[in-house]
């Protein structure tokens, strides 16, 4: 089985990605979309969203990254994946799922579901401008307002030459809300001979169970619950007799100290306890204890009350709320 870390804009960034790895259990990641409107990008652009090109395009802790580029025109996106390569990605992949209004309005992303010709020549401009030995992948959803064409564009995708699809089982129309129609990858798996991933509402490893026998497929795709629960890699891969073990909130403490140093030296001051309350705040779907710490610091702006609350919890492994510095 191979398990990917998806990319999710404002959320799955390259220190969750960094964090999340160290963990273990997925084998490749995609990073979160750069978006290209009409202009060469300097190499600082893709830089900023992918970090890990200073590093081979892998994280700390080894794992392959893929270049995710989101766009419209196929010459634009083919010159801008040129210069990407040149930087050394483990790939690149081309985002057909965005589903944010103003990506959609200009074209891009999921809009892109009701043009399959379209479709068809974003790919195989980027594949025909990048060296043959870099790989090329697409992620979609199964449509914009409905699935109708959702077998078209994997078709298209595969016809140009992409060598992998991600499947989102959800249409742009139906956002994030439960449920993911994983019979849906099932079908478009069908019609296609190239690897087929599938993606969405996976939380458990129960859910991963039944999306595996719904789509057909063997690998998966993790994003809103890898960040929840940073063990579902792990345990997914015990459910089919992997030998692992799984963190607890204590083996979680060091790496949310690594997560804030990454933080504090990549994100501007106004943010940065912001980024670790939307952490705190998917985790408590797993942890008791992040519940506890997110009740305490959902108010704090204040890096340095943060910085103080983990530094204590790291240390001295006790209830959070009795970790709190007397400043709060």
């Amino acid at each position: 089985m191979t398990i990917l870390l998806a990319p999710m804009e404002g959320l799955l960034d390259f220190a969750l990605r960094d964090v999340l790895t160290r963990v273990g259990g997925i084998d490749r990641c995609v990073s979160e979309f750069i978006r290209v409107t009409g202009t060469l990008l300097p190499e600082r652009a893709f830089r900023r969203i992918v970090p890990e090109l200073a590093h081979g395009g892998r994280t700390s802790a080894g794992v392959p990254v893929r270049a995710q580029l989101m766009g419209s025109d196929p010459v634009c996106l083919a010159d801008n994946a040129a210069r990407l390569a040149s930087l050394g990605p483990a790939g690149i992949d081309l985002n057909f799922g965005c589903p944010a209004r103003v990506v959609n309005r200009h074209g891009g992303g999921a809009a892109l579901l009701e043009e399959p010709e379209l479709i068809y020549q974003i790919v195989s401009a980027v594949r025909q401008a990048v060296p043959t030995d870099v790989p090329v992948s697409a992620k979609m959803r199964l449509g914009l307002h409905d699935d109708r064409r959702a077998e078209a564009c994997a078709q298209a995708i595969e016809a140009a030459g992409a060598c992998e699809l991600v499947v989102h089982a959800r249409t742009k129309a139906h956002g994030y809300r439960p449920p993911a129609y994983w019979d849906r990858i099932a079908d478009i798996k069908a019609v296609v001979s190239l690897p087929v991933i599938a993606n969405g509402e996976i939380w458990t490893v129960e859910d991963a169970r039944r999306c595996r026998e719904q789509s057909g497929c063997d690998d998966l795709m993790l994003g809103r619950g890898m960040v929840s629960d940073p063990g579902l890699a792990l345990a997914i891969l015990a459910d089919s007799g992997a030998q692992v073990r799984t963190p607890t909130w204590q083996d979680l403490l060091p790496l949310m100290q690594h997560f804030w140093s990454l933080i504090i030296t990549h994100i501007e001051p106004r943010a940065r306890a912001g980024r670790m309350k939307q952490w705190l705040n998917y985790l408590r779907r797993t942890y008791p204890e992040a519940e506890e710490a997110y009740q305490v610091l959902r108010t704090v702006t204040d890096s340095r009350i943060m910085e103080a609350w983990l530094t204590q919890a790291v240390w001295a492994h006790q209830p959070t709320d009795a970790l709190m510095p007397d400043i709060i």
